[in-house]
């Protein structure tokens, strides 16, 4: 019999440590105050600029390291207003070594190729804080709903158009110029 509860008290521990917090990746919920559009530099919607360009949510560590969380998704197409908010993805976000019920920092990111940091077309909006991750909590009872990402800002993406980078070199030579005489 004591063989038996410390089994079972053994399998709740690592239960409980396996607990993690989620998030719905939505950039709109009304409902629960969340608006958060990604746009082109033009006014245009992200998914009609550019369609199959990736938004991920990364937590936030110690020293503003970024983690990259999963999963991924894209951006509604088409020329309506829906456009410039992500496909809401069919499961939930887990944000690894964060309790249901506990807070992160999050950022999402915006980018056309493999990577971030690789992308000619990107952004990143600035960190919020979720409260109340949803999930399972660690000392048992029901499951909390996942968490929305009310107060992220939407963000304007766009690369420079030639023409605004002749304009700039431009005014860097006419500047080199006047120094020098």
């Amino acid at each position: 019999m004591k063989g038996i509860l410390v089994t079972i008290s053994t399998l709740l521990v690592s239960f409980s440590a396996l607990a993690q917090g989620t998030i719905q990746f939505s950039t709109f919920n009304s409902a629960r105050g969340v608006n958060a559009p990604v746009f082109y530099a033009d006014g245009r919607g992200i998914g009609e600029a550019y369609p199959g360009i990736t938004a991920q949510l990364f937590l936030v560590g110690a020293g503003g390291a970024l983690t990259a969380l999963t999963p991924a998704t894209t951006f509604n197409t088409g020329t309506t207003a829906a456009n410039r908010y992500v496909v809401i993805p069919t499961s939930n976000v887990i944000v690894p070594g964060v309790p249901a019920g506990g807070s992160a920092n999050i950022v999402m990111r915006v980018f056309n190729g493999p990577t971030f940091e690789t992308s000619n077309t990107r952004g990143q909006t600035a960190p919020v804080l979720v409260n109340n991750l949803g999930g399972t909590p660690s000392g048992g009872g029901a499951p909390l709903q996942p968490a929305v990402l009310a107060g992220l800002q939407g963000i304007e993406i766009g690369v420079p158009e030639p023409s605004t980078l002749a304009f700039g070199l431009l005014g860097a030579a006419a500047f080199l110029l006047r120094r020098r005489r």
